[in-house]
């Protein structure tokens, strides 16, 4: 298979991988949100980010199979190349987050001596 490269390709790779992007924002806070919460919620936020790299290869996936076969490459590469830089980053946002734990910006449970506003009585 021979790679074909012309009017459109880089527009076509763009998309792909502003679509990845799209999808991974569409399932999770930012990584600076990630870096910040990662003491509390570490394992969750980056369940959040695998379910959305794999969204994003879904689509991913139907651009490459209905491309004309010169040009499959040009959904994979946007999407793939989005998908490892974005995946470098959560995990990156998450480990600094565990190293250096800063003030997070949510709190859990009531307030010390407070009671919980779902409490009855």
């Amino acid at each position: 298979m021979a790679l074909e490269f012309g009017d459109g390709d880089a527009g076509v790779v763009a998309i792909y991988a502003a679509l990845m992007y799209d999808v991974i924002s569409a399932t999770n806070s930012s990584p600076q949100t990630t870096e910040i919460n990662a003491a509390a919620r570490a394992d969750t936020l980056m369940k959040w980010v695998k379910l959305g790299i794999v969204q994003g290869a879904l689509f991913v996936g139907i651009g490459v199979a209905i491309e004309s076969p010169g040009k499959r490459w040009r959904p994979a590469l946007g999407g793939g190349l989005a998908a490892v830089l974005l995946w470098c980053q959560y995990v990156h946002a998450r480990n600094s987050g565990l190293k250096q734990a800063g003030p997070p910006t949510e709190t859990y449970g009531p307030a010390p001596g407070a009671r919980a506003a779902w409490a009855k009585g």
